[in-house]
């Protein structure tokens, strides 16, 4: 966890400092030359085009990182492997169409009937790693609070009635960002003001509590994967703040 935020301190940094900018990426060349060997399925060297854009769409990354966005390093990923394969299909069309249309072999298939698009996979490789990344910070910041994803699940709500009044209370913080900056604050959970602003019984929240102070933790630190995610699964349920 104190790696991610010393990362993103530099990358703050070197917005508007070339010569920090130009440090940082130097010093993550092994990761920028990683995630483009990654797309172009061998070890990316200096001489390759691949290289110069990923080193560019790094620099982008630096540039366009806001801390809503999630750890940096998965970001500058997806903004790496996105200028790739835009690059390896421009190239593809620079080639000709007739290339990828043309019938070959004795199925009568074109070239680009069996071309996959690289697109799906990487993007699917990319949303993976950032999944886990985020995963592994969130677990960091609830064992700060003595919550495990454990914990969590032993004492979510079982019946819609009290999913309803934890997911009422979880709505009702996440558009008071004071409440969620005083969590932080104090590590513990406000439930007086949690119960009297959601309408939710506090005796409710006390027995959930747990469940709840570990969905108010996914609201301040820009989850946003594993927030869309218990959005559309709660959502179905009738309990997840948007």
């Amino acid at each position: 966890m104190e790696r991610e935020h010393q990362i993103i301190q530099r990358v703050y940094e070197a917005k508007g400092d070339n010569r920090k900018a130009d440090d940082l990426i130097r010093d993550y060349i092994p990761f920028i030359r990683s995630e483009a060997s990654k797309c172009i399925g061998r070890v990316c060297t200096e001489q390759d085009d691949t290289y110069s854009i990923a080193m560019i769409a790094f620099h982008e990354a630096i540039q366009g990182y806001a801390k809503g966005r999630g750890a940096f390093l998965p970001y500058a990923a997806l903004r790496i492997r996105s200028r790739i394969i835009d690059f390896q299909r421009k190239e593809a069309r620079h080639q000709g169409d007739l290339s990828l249309h043309e019938e070959s072999g004795e199925d009568g298939q074109s070239m680009l009937d069996t071309l996959a698009d690289p697109r799906d996979h990487f993007e699917q490789t990319a949303l993976r790693d950032a999944t886990w990344q985020e995963i592994q910070e969130l677990s960091a910041v609830m064992a700060e609070f003595g919550v495990s994803f454990s914990d969590v699940a032993d004492h979510s709500p079982k019946q819609e009635r009290t999913l309803e009044a934890c997911g009422a209370a979880i709505r009702y913080a996440a558009e008071n960002r004071a409440l969620l900056e005083e969590l932080l604050r104090t590590k513990k959970l406000p439930l007086a003001q949690l119960a009297a602003g959601s309408g939710a019984e506090r005796k409710t929240l006390e027995r959930h509590r747990k469940y709840v102070l570990a969905m108010l933790l996914i609201q301040t630190n820009g989850y946003e994967i594993i927030r869309g995610h218990l959005k559309r699964v709660l959502n179905r349920k009738g309990g997840m703040a948007g």
